[in-house]
Protein backbone atom coordinates (compact mmCIF):
# COMPACT_ATOMS: atom_id res chain seq x y z
CA UNK A 1 0.00 0.00 0.00
CA UNK A 2 1.26 3.26 -1.13
CA UNK A 3 2.00 5.74 2.21
CA UNK A 4 0.99 9.06 1.69
CA UNK A 5 3.22 12.12 1.83
CA UNK A 6 2.12 13.26 5.47
CA UNK A 7 2.72 9.43 7.04
CA UNK A 8 5.98 9.62 5.02
CA UNK A 9 7.10 12.58 6.82
CA UNK A 10 5.74 11.36 10.00
CA UNK A 11 7.96 8.25 9.36
CA UNK A 12 11.03 9.99 9.46
CA UNK A 13 10.55 11.83 12.26
CA UNK A 14 9.75 8.90 14.12
CA UNK A 15 12.88 7.36 12.52
CA UNK A 16 14.81 10.32 13.65
CA UNK A 17 13.95 10.66 17.42
CA UNK A 18 14.07 6.47 18.07
CA UNK A 19 17.61 6.64 16.34
CA UNK A 20 18.39 9.55 18.18
CA UNK A 21 17.96 7.67 21.09
CA UNK A 22 19.45 4.41 20.57
CA UNK A 23 22.40 6.05 18.91
CA UNK A 24 22.86 7.68 22.53
CA UNK A 25 22.61 4.09 24.06
CA UNK A 26 24.40 1.53 21.94
CA UNK A 27 26.72 4.18 19.16
CA UNK A 28 26.69 4.76 15.46
CA UNK A 29 27.92 1.63 14.91
CA UNK A 30 26.42 -0.85 17.87
CA UNK A 31 23.18 -0.97 15.99
CA UNK A 32 22.68 -1.58 12.29
CA UNK A 33 19.51 -0.25 10.33
CA UNK A 34 17.95 -3.24 10.72
CA UNK A 35 17.50 -2.94 14.25
CA UNK A 36 17.09 0.53 13.93
CA UNK A 37 14.10 0.89 11.66
CA UNK A 38 12.36 -2.14 13.69
CA UNK A 39 13.12 0.28 16.66
CA UNK A 40 11.14 2.96 14.75
CA UNK A 41 8.29 -0.12 13.85
CA UNK A 42 9.46 0.23 10.09
CA UNK A 43 10.56 -2.21 7.44
CA UNK A 44 14.47 -1.65 6.73
CA UNK A 45 13.45 -0.88 3.06
CA UNK A 46 11.89 2.06 3.82
CA UNK A 47 14.56 3.54 5.77
CA UNK A 48 16.23 4.76 1.91
CA UNK A 49 13.27 6.24 0.72
CA UNK A 50 13.72 8.50 3.92
CA UNK A 51 17.31 8.74 4.25
CA UNK A 52 20.07 9.23 1.71
CA UNK A 53 22.90 6.93 3.99
CA UNK A 54 23.48 5.93 7.45
CA UNK A 55 25.36 9.04 7.88
CA UNK A 56 22.28 10.84 6.84
CA UNK A 57 20.21 9.51 9.76
CA UNK A 58 22.98 9.80 12.08
CA UNK A 59 23.64 13.23 11.27
CA UNK A 60 19.89 14.17 11.58
CA UNK A 61 19.84 12.03 14.33
CA UNK A 62 22.84 14.03 16.29
CA UNK A 63 21.10 17.07 15.15
CA UNK A 64 17.41 16.46 17.07
CA UNK A 65 19.48 14.73 20.27
CA UNK A 66 21.73 18.25 20.40
CA UNK A 67 18.28 20.49 20.47
CA UNK A 68 16.79 18.13 23.25
CA UNK A 69 19.62 18.43 25.10
CA UNK A 70 19.78 22.49 24.84
CA UNK A 71 16.24 22.55 25.65
CA UNK A 72 16.74 20.45 28.80
CA UNK A 73 19.23 23.30 29.58
CA UNK A 74 16.81 26.04 29.38
CA UNK A 75 13.48 24.40 30.72
CA UNK A 76 16.31 23.37 34.25
CA UNK A 77 17.36 27.41 33.77
CA UNK A 78 13.71 28.74 33.74
CA UNK A 79 12.74 26.63 36.85
CA UNK A 80 15.00 28.52 38.72
CA UNK A 81 16.04 31.90 37.19
CA UNK A 82 17.95 33.38 40.17
CA UNK A 83 20.40 30.48 39.67
CA UNK A 84 20.17 29.33 36.23
CA UNK A 85 24.15 27.36 35.83
CA UNK A 86 23.13 25.91 39.36
CA UNK A 87 20.51 24.44 37.94
CA UNK A 88 21.80 23.08 35.42
CA UNK A 89 24.93 21.64 37.27
CA UNK A 90 22.53 19.89 39.84
CA UNK A 91 20.96 18.30 37.23
CA UNK A 92 23.62 17.61 34.58
CA UNK A 93 26.08 16.33 36.99
CA UNK A 94 23.59 14.50 39.11
CA UNK A 95 23.73 10.65 39.24
CA UNK A 96 20.43 10.70 37.44
CA UNK A 97 21.70 11.90 34.30
CA UNK A 98 24.58 10.02 34.51
CA UNK A 99 22.04 6.69 34.44
CA UNK A 100 20.31 8.10 30.99
CA UNK A 101 21.87 6.87 28.61
CA UNK A 102 19.39 7.11 26.16
CA UNK A 103 18.11 10.38 26.77
CA UNK A 104 21.29 12.05 28.06
CA UNK A 105 23.58 13.94 26.66
CA UNK A 106 24.69 12.96 23.31
CA UNK A 107 28.23 15.10 23.80
CA UNK A 108 28.92 12.37 26.45
CA UNK A 109 27.61 9.39 24.96
CA UNK A 110 28.38 9.80 21.55
CA UNK A 111 31.24 12.61 21.43
CA UNK A 112 34.34 10.12 21.02
CA UNK A 113 32.19 8.44 18.12
CA UNK A 114 31.64 11.85 16.39
CA UNK A 115 34.75 12.27 16.46
CA UNK A 116 35.49 9.52 13.82
CA UNK A 117 32.25 10.43 11.25
CA UNK A 118 32.35 12.69 8.41
CA UNK A 119 31.67 16.26 8.47
CA UNK A 120 27.69 16.23 8.16
CA UNK A 121 28.07 14.71 11.58
CA UNK A 122 30.61 16.66 13.32
CA UNK A 123 28.69 19.63 11.76
CA UNK A 124 25.63 18.46 14.01
CA UNK A 125 27.80 18.17 17.08
CA UNK A 126 29.22 21.52 16.55
CA UNK A 127 26.33 23.00 16.24
CA UNK A 128 25.09 21.79 19.59
CA UNK A 129 28.64 22.71 21.03
CA UNK A 130 27.68 26.18 20.06
CA UNK A 131 24.62 26.50 21.67
CA UNK A 132 25.82 24.84 24.99
CA UNK A 133 28.90 27.68 25.02
CA UNK A 134 26.06 30.23 24.04
CA UNK A 135 23.56 29.39 26.92
CA UNK A 136 26.67 29.28 29.32
CA UNK A 137 27.94 32.40 28.04
CA UNK A 138 24.86 34.30 28.54
CA UNK A 139 24.42 32.91 32.04
CA UNK A 140 28.46 33.89 32.72
CA UNK A 141 27.47 37.42 31.46
CA UNK A 142 28.56 39.21 28.36
CA UNK A 143 30.72 42.17 29.87
CA UNK A 144 33.38 40.02 30.47
CA UNK A 145 34.03 39.07 27.01
CA UNK A 146 36.67 36.64 25.98
CA UNK A 147 36.86 35.87 29.43
CA UNK A 148 33.72 34.48 29.93
CA UNK A 149 33.75 32.25 26.33
CA UNK A 150 36.63 30.77 28.05
CA UNK A 151 35.20 30.18 31.32
CA UNK A 152 32.23 28.37 29.22
CA UNK A 153 34.62 26.55 27.37
CA UNK A 154 36.14 25.22 30.65
CA UNK A 155 32.67 24.70 32.29
CA UNK A 156 31.49 22.40 29.36
CA UNK A 157 34.70 20.31 29.26
CA UNK A 158 34.38 20.13 33.05
CA UNK A 159 30.69 18.87 33.14
CA UNK A 160 30.88 16.43 29.84
CA UNK A 161 34.25 14.99 31.15
CA UNK A 162 33.24 14.09 34.43
CA UNK A 163 29.94 12.53 33.16
CA UNK A 164 31.92 10.43 30.64
CA UNK A 165 33.97 9.06 33.53
CA UNK A 166 31.13 8.65 36.00
CA UNK A 167 29.76 6.13 33.47
CA UNK A 168 33.14 4.59 32.84
CA UNK A 169 34.02 3.09 36.22
CA UNK A 170 32.27 0.33 38.14
CA UNK A 171 33.08 1.85 41.63
CA UNK A 172 29.87 3.42 42.65
CA UNK A 173 31.47 6.09 45.06
CA UNK A 174 34.18 6.92 42.75
CA UNK A 175 31.69 7.60 40.07
CA UNK A 176 29.85 9.83 42.16
CA UNK A 177 33.06 11.71 43.45
CA UNK A 178 33.94 13.03 39.78
CA UNK A 179 30.70 14.47 39.47
CA UNK A 180 30.67 16.19 42.87
CA UNK A 181 34.09 17.49 41.96
CA UNK A 182 33.19 18.61 38.84
CA UNK A 183 30.11 20.05 40.35
CA UNK A 184 32.20 22.18 42.92
CA UNK A 185 35.04 23.08 40.38
CA UNK A 186 32.19 24.45 38.26
CA UNK A 187 30.66 26.44 41.21
CA UNK A 188 34.07 27.86 41.52
CA UNK A 189 34.70 28.64 38.15
CA UNK A 190 31.37 30.26 38.01
CA UNK A 191 31.97 32.83 40.69
CA UNK A 192 35.06 34.05 39.04
CA UNK A 193 32.86 36.02 36.91
CA UNK A 194 29.47 37.78 37.42
CA UNK A 195 26.74 35.11 37.01
CA UNK A 196 23.44 36.33 35.24
CA UNK A 197 20.62 35.83 36.60
CA UNK A 198 17.88 33.63 33.23
CA UNK A 199 15.63 35.56 31.88
CA UNK A 200 12.53 36.23 34.15
CA UNK A 201 9.13 34.66 32.48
Amino acid sequence: MRVSRIQAAENRETVINVASRLFRERGFDGIGLKDLMQGAGLTQGAFYKQFASKEDLEAQASRRALEHASRRWSAAAAANPEDPLGAVIDFYLSTGHREERMDGCPVVALGSDAARQGSDVKAAFEAGIRQYLELLGGWLGDAHGKDAGDKAMAILSTMVGAVVLSRAVNDERLSEQFLQAAAETVRMASRTVDVQPGPHQ
